[in-house]
């Protein structure tokens, strides 16, 4: 294992962070409302019809810009609690968080796990960073309990949340099979051009009571989560999620967070990968060829035919060339 999952993410006052982005559990959705016309209809009774007018009757009215057009940043914030009622659920969250970790603590995952559901329940949904640190202790209560696909998406809609307030680097080119370095993404000095969206993620961070650092720190652990439960998951797509997030541990970005034991795993384990994509990726293509074949053969049995009929024999350019063989032999 990367990490140890024993060590649960708290903060010291729950109380006080704030955001003002959408969680990734209710998005905020404008109100789809039709926009009339303002065509007039033609009197009952014209003796004869007449050209339109280039007036504004016959201008048709704008489209109203649907909530995925209208940029994120220029949305309107999600509806907040008063203060003293977002401060009182939020208290009540962080007490049945607190219960959690020590039954944690003891080995009682399944109840911990219960605890930490309705310590969610509770939490505002815009509080991006306490729903954060909730995902990542169910992430780590499903990783002892073995269930890797809960541990996945827990991890997953942590990684969500903080998006809000810092996004992931992008992922950065995986190395070949049996390539020994592991690539890196370069550091460079440019400097983010302020954007409303870059603005609007800095005031939420500040809302949110915590730094950069921290936020950081989080999204180390629920990458170390999600990629040690998707090796556990072992199939072709799984074994790349766990790649591409392997590499992401390894970013100037967030290396830094990483502790030395820690980074040190991260690096064997995506060497270690490679080779377990390989076989995964044979294994998958050699089982749907395989299905796709007996589809192919119970298509052609009316006609007396069987895929072993055609041939595809691969040319000196690279391209294949199909033959029909009426008596093929049989395959042993």
């Amino acid at each position: 294992m990367i990490e140890r999952v024993t060590e649960l993410d708290s903060d010291d006052d729950a109380a006080s962070f704030k955001s003002i982005e959408d969680s990734e559990d209710e998005a905020y959705h404008s109100p789809d409302e039709d926009i009339p016309g303002t065509k007039t209809a033609a009197p009952p009774q014209a003796k004869r019809e007449r050209p339109p007018r280039l007036g504004k009757e016959s201008i048709p009215a704008p489209s109203r810009p649907t909530p995925d057009e209208i940029p994120s940043a220029i949305l309107p914030p999600p509806e907040r609690f008063p203060k003293d009622e977002e401060n009182a659920l939020l208290a009540q969250s962080n007490d049945l968080k607190v219960k959690a970790n020590a039954l944690f603590a003891t080995g009682s995952y399944e109840n911990a796990l219960q605890q930490y559901d309705q310590a969610l329940a509770l939490c505002p949904n815009y509080l991006d960073y306490p729903l954060a640190i909730l995902r990542s202790n169910i992430s780590a209560c499903n990783l002892k309990l073995k269930d890797w696909d809960a541990a996945v998406k827990a991890a997953s809609k942590g990684l969500d949340c903080l998006e809000n307030l810092e996004p992931l680097p992008k992922p950065v080119p995986k190395p070949k099979s049996g390539d020994d370095k592991t690539h890196i993404q370069p550091e460079t000095n440019e400097v983010e051009e302020v954007t409303p969206a870059l603005e609007a993620r800095l005031a939420a961070l500040e809302l949110s009571g915590q730094t950069l650092d921290a936020v950081k720190k989080l999204q180390t652990k629920l990458l170390l989560r999600r990629s040690t439960a998707s090796t556990q998951v072992a199939t072709w797509s799984s074994l790349q999620s766990a790649s591409e997030d392997l590499s992401l541990l390894l970013t100037p970005s967030l290396r830094p967070s990483l502790s030395p034991t820690d980074d040190r795993n991260v690096v064997t384990r995506l060497r270690e990968l490679g080779p377990r994509l390989d076989d995964a990726k044979t294994r998958e293509m050699a089982e749907m060829m395989g299905k796709l074949k007996g589809l192919g053969n119970s298509l052609l049995k009316p006609f007396g035919l069987s895929t072993s009929n055609f041939q595809f024999v691969k040319g000196e350019g690279g391209g294949y060339s199909m033959n029909f063989e009426q008596n093929p032999q049989k395959e042993e």
